[in-house]
């Protein structure tokens, strides 16, 4: 009798988790009558968002003993995610989010995670090693690495990863993903991020978030340090002047497209999602960046965050209706992008604002 070989998924997220308790309605949150509830939380949108494109996703999280720990773990197969890897703290509470809508570019976000939220509670012997190795994305964020446990685990994670000599294994995603609420200090946060860059292949986030992690705020200078810290690929969100990436050897930038958003929450995650579609798919740089840009730009036209991921047919629609005209006037030709052709000119496409948190 032979042991099972672990499960090879394609993606694998770890981190935080919530219920998003969302208004209907835009203002401030004393006026708003009505709200939905979501299971929200980065790294699960993440998972969620893949699971949209057709990936075989996990997500490793803790909740607390309690009715939206319970909802959380009975909705997450729901939306294709395995719950596997979800275990439940005692004594600590699932972690709620709500935050305030007043479009275009402000969405307030209150987190209640006191004392601690479960999700900080994941310890290195509980983490599922062998399903790391194999995964041919996972994806981390920097909030994972705020507290103990859950810092070592992080580490240890990443360590396994770049241990690993498993061929399913393909990248390895660090969301810069920086909460200032989280930390003690944005130094603590600078340390912490600079261990785990040398293990990640990709790195994403805002200008502040790089400023964090790398010390600029300028995106061209700041994915530039990013590569310089190992990575294969730097992706800096820039806000209305759009996103860019780089690798050594290439540079892509989009400029947003003009939307009507409702709330820019999640989209970030979205876009995270449809990034790790586009690895696995091994698209080139420039397909992969206007494919994430226009799933960020679709999620910001909706009220909520994880059930708002778009189908990979949805996003190809919005492209097709929405064509991404560089600033010379062209558009992107994605047969063209599909084959491996690569462009270094600035391109217009959907995108998210930079100061839009993800839930």
């Amino acid at each position: 009798m032979t042991n099972e070989a672990p499960h090879a998924y394609d993606v694998i997220t770890m981190g935080r988790v919530s219920v998003d308790v969302y208004p209907q309605q835009t203002g401030p949150l004393e006026d708003v009558t009505s709200f939905s509830k979501s299971v929200g939380g980065s790294a699960t949108n993440v998972a969620i968002a893949a699971a949209r494109h057709g990936a075989d996703t996990a997500v490793i999280t803790r909740t607390g003993n309690d009715p939206f720990g319970r909802y959380i773990a009975r909705t997450l197969p729901e939306f294709g995610v395995a719950n596997d890897f979800v275990e439940t703290v005692e004594g600590l509470n699932t972690p709620v989010a709500f935050c305030e809508i007043f479009p275009p570019d402000d969405f307030p976000l209150y987190f209640y995670r006191a004392p601690k939220a479960p999700d900080l509670m994941i310890t290195t012997k509980s983490l599922p090693l062998h399903e790391i190795e194999r995964a041919r994305v996972f994806w981390t964020t920097v909030t994972g690495l705020s507290e103990e446990p859950s810092r070592s685990a992080h580490h240890a994670a990443l360590e396994a990863r770049t241990a690993s000599t498993s061929d399913t294994k393909a990248h390895t995603v660090l969301d810069l993903d920086y909460r200032s609420m989280f930390w003690s200090t944005p130094s603590a946060a600078t340390r912490e991020v600079a261990v785990a860059l040398e293990h990640a292949t990709v790195a994403v986030g805002n200008r502040e978030e790089c400023e964090v992690a790398v010390g600029e705020t300028d995106p061209v200078r700041a994915a530039d340090a990013l590569l310089e810290r190992g990575v294969e690929i730097a992706i800096v969100k820039q806000g209305p002047r759009g996103v860019l990436a780089k690798t050594r050897d290439e540079f892509v930038e989009f400029r947003p497209h003009t939307i009507d958003v409702v709330n820019g929450l999640g989209s970030g995650d979205g876009f995270g999602g449809a990034l790790t579609h586009g690895l696995l798919q091994g698209w080139s740089l420039e397909r992969i960046l206007a494919f994430a840009n226009a799933a960020g730009a679709i999620v910001a036209t909706r009220f909520e965050c994880s059930t708002a991921m778009p189908t990979s047919d949805e996003i190809e629609r919005f492209i097709a209706s929405n064509p991404a005209e560089s600033t010379t006037g062209t558009t992107v030709d994605t047969a063209a992008a599909d084959t491996g052709l690569h462009t270094t000119a600035s391109r217009t496409t959907a995108s998210h604002t930079e100061e839009t948190a993800d839930a």
